[in-house]
């Protein structure tokens, strides 16, 4: 099928069990989201054959670190699995009242939650997000339209269709599953013309990818920018409990959005901290690259360069900087590394949002509604 035949397909799907989707009970949601986790982890073996593709198909061209941002493993799937029993666990926004106020003329009126309608999602390589997204907006209501990475194209038609099918289970509308089962970058330039049909776009990847997404779309876009993720030692900090953050936020899954970039130091603690910890770091596989001050405290270091004060690595690689003391650290932080929906306790998240309407920060199941006035009483003006 032509792809832009094919995503208006897929638009006008998603539209028509928006519908039905908005009206879905709590106990429904909750049902979906549960059988959607039951479903992953019985169909496990065919999510990693089908991701063994995938995997086989990029080995040899892409990066290590996008490697292992596609592979699945069944630890990963249970994650999965996990991340939507949390949401099913959270409290339905749907329907919740954020303001009531009544008029001097007896009318009342209220703000109250409704769903956004259909959401088209797109995004790069890690195939758990498709189970992330699709959860998410279950359980806020919305349908979804998603158009995944082609290097994870089999695992992501893998685990959409047993997302569908655990909505068809439970009596919910399968179609507010939609997935995209093209490689073809036409069908996202013809999502972004679908105004009429949908009715927010998240872009979730590189930066070229948002930016791109940006400049083309006739649909109102949620945006992140790229992930240059910070940790700042204060001067009286303990270096050991220091030193096991650093390791953990630069080493533990370093090819993620939210892993560590850039180290900042407070001159007073940098000579006791940094020796040792870069011997760690260095034994984790870390490539470090530091400032004047670093390198001196720490000799053989590599030199850091101001494109790697910028720079998101998604890889074993640290940029480290002495500063003189909080203010220094504030004015050079983007962000840290617990902005993470899931660290919230928002069981997954979208993206995070560094938009400056609507939602900012990580955009969960609350941040996929909006309000409405629903109005209460005989509709007369009365000067």
């Amino acid at each position: 099928m032509d792809p832009k035949a094919l995503i208006e397909a897929r638009a006008r799907s998603a539209r028509a069990a928006a519908r039905a989707m908005a009206l879905c009970p709590t106990r429904t949601k909750n049902e979906a989201l549960q059988q959607m986790a039951r479903g992953l982890v019985e169909k496990s073996q065919v999510l990693l054959e089908a991701n063994r593709a995938d995997v086989e198909h990029a080995r040899g061209r892409v990066a290590k670190a996008f490697l292992d941002r596609l592979t699945l493993t069944e630890s990963r799937i249970e994650e999965m699995a996990q991340g939507l029993r949390e949401i099913a666990a959270l409290p339905d926004p749907v329907g919740a009242v954020v303001d009531s106020w009544r008029r001097p003329n007896g009318i009342e009126i209220s703000r109250v939650r409704v769903p956004l309608g259909v959401i088209g999602f797109i995004y790069e390589s890690r195939p758990n997000v498709t189970a992330d997204a699709a959860g998410l907006c279950v359980k806020s209501g919305n349908a979804v339209v998603l158009r995944g990475g082609s290097e994870a194209i089999e695992s992501n038609i893998a685990i959409a269709t047993v997302l569908a099918k655990a909505l068809e289970k439970v009596g919910a509308p399968a179609d507010a599953v939609q997935f995209v089962d093209t490689t073809d970058r036409a069908a996202v330039a013809a999502l972004l013309e679908l105004d009429e049909l949908v009715d927010l776009i998240i872009p979730r990847g590189g930066e070229e990818l948002v930016r791109w997404v940006s400049r083309n779309s006739r649909v109102p876009v949620l945006k992140h920018d790229k992930g240059v993720v910070h940790v700042f030692v204060d001067a009286d900090a303990d270096p050991a409990m220091a030193g096991t953050i650093v390791l953990n936020a630069k080493a533990q899954r370093p090819s993620v959005c939210n892993a560590l970039e850039t180290l900042l130091v407070h001159r007073a603690i940098a000579p006791t901290l940094l020796p040792a910890l870069a011997t760690r770091l260095g034994d984790a596989g870390v490539t470090l690259r530091g400032c004047s001050r670093t390198v001196a405290l720490v000799p053989g270091m590599t030199a850091a360069t101001d494109a790697d004060w910028d720079a998101e690595y998604l890889d074993l690689i640290l940029s480290i900087r002495v500063v003189d003391d909080l203010d220094a650290a504030i004015e050079h932080i983007a962000s840290t590394r617990l902005v993470d929906g899931g660290q919230f306790g928002m069981g997954a998240e979208m993206g995070i949002s560094t938009s400056r309407v609507h939602a900012r920060g990580p955009v969960g199941v609350r941040e996929l509604t909006t309000t409405k006035f629903v109005v209460q009483g005989d509709g007369q003006v009365r000067d």
